[in-house]
């Protein structure tokens, strides 16, 4: 299996996203997720999305196109900064698939009230 690469799209505006991208760099000792801030000139661009999925949600975009969103990009980072496709495999089950999702989308809606959030991390 071929090492997994990724571009991860963050909000550099939220403190709870960074903090999470930090954690994701701690444990990426071989560097293999590279962080872009979705502010960024050009990285809307690379990831082909707008401002406004930008501004909702992680993404990850992988060497060979593949994007993934939300809890989907958290996996791809872990997996990518791990070594081992294993989050994504588990994040591909139905059930757990739902479940990570709905908690992404709960984290997301309330990141501002997170460690590290603040009011810049809302989603208007």
């Amino acid at each position: 299996m071929p090492e997994m690469n990724i571009h991860l799209l963050y909000d550099r505006d939220c403190g709870f996203c960074v903090s999470c991208v930090k954690l994701i760099r701690r444990l990426d000792r071989r560097r293999r997720v590279t962080p872009i801030a979705w502010q960024e000139t050009g990285a809307l661009d690379l990831f082909g999305i707008t401002a406004e999925d930008g501004a909702a949600a992680a993404w990850a975009l992988e060497r060979d196109g593949t994007r993934h969103r939300g809890a989907g990009a958290v996996n791809a980072a872990l997996s990518a900064a791990l070594g081992t496709r294993i989050p994504l495999r588990v994040y591909s089950l139905r059930g757990i698939r739902w479940l990570q999702d709905w908690v992404y989308q709960w984290v997301a809606d309330n990141r501002h009230r997170m460690p590290g959030g603040s009011r810049t991390c809302t989603l208007d």
